[in-house]
């Protein structure tokens, strides 16, 4: 019985794979985790052989889960930054896209499991390929400033003092063209640069 864990955003999708992968007769979902639960804590409490993680739940001052089992990233295909640092900090990774089948998933558990290697060739080129003009930390800023997080919250998740984030919040502003930090988040996320 391959023990699997699930930690993706919204209940809705969470749910229907549980019970897509439940329905398998080796697979058997051990726990489920949401965006608010500690996803280290989860895959130490709960020791499944392989976690299907949703890659917007790694968090950016985290991106390498050290949880003792494989994980199975889904990722967005059109928002593939931070794949390559989880490929190059994790021996134990699977990468697919998130608009895959719910069969891949399920053979994707089960390869795994065997320990055999899993990554969607076309994630992986689009991991490796241009960023657009944006710096790995200006991308980090971005994508915390994507959540609506205070300038004093993405420097203590970052570790910068707030005068770094708020010059860091200007350049990404001049890259992108963009009056406000919200037009910016949206001018990345649109470019697929966050």
């Amino acid at each position: 019985m391959i023990r699997t864990l699930l930690a993706l955003d919204g209940a809705l999708i969470r749910g229907a794979l549980a019970l897509v992968l439940a329905a398998e007769h080796d697979i058997r979902v051990v726990a489920e985790v949401d965006r608010d639960d500690n996803l280290d804590q989860a895959l130490w409490t709960q020791l499944p052989d392989v976690a299907v993680v949703d890659a917007d739940l790694i968090a950016v001052d985290n991106p390498a889960p050290t949880g003792p089992c494989p994980l199975l990233v889904l990722a967005d295909p059109r928002r593939p930054r931070g794949l390559y640092d989880l490929l190059c900090a994790r021996r134990a990774v699977g990468i697919l896209g998130n608009d895959v089948s719910p069969q891949r998933v399920v053979d994707g558990v089960r390869r795994l499991a065997r320990g055999e290697p899993l990554v969607d060739a076309d994630l992986v080129v689009a991991a490796l390929g241009p960023t657009g003009p944006l710096t790995g930390r200006e991308a980090d800023v971005l994508d915390l400033a994507a959540t609506g997080s205070p300038v004093s919250e993405i420097a203590r998740r970052l570790s910068l003092s707030p005068g770094t984030v708020r010059n860091h919040l200007g350049r990404i502003k001049r890259k992108t063209g963009a009056r406000t930090r919200i037009e910016a988040v949206r001018v990345a996320q649109n470019a697929g640069w966050i």
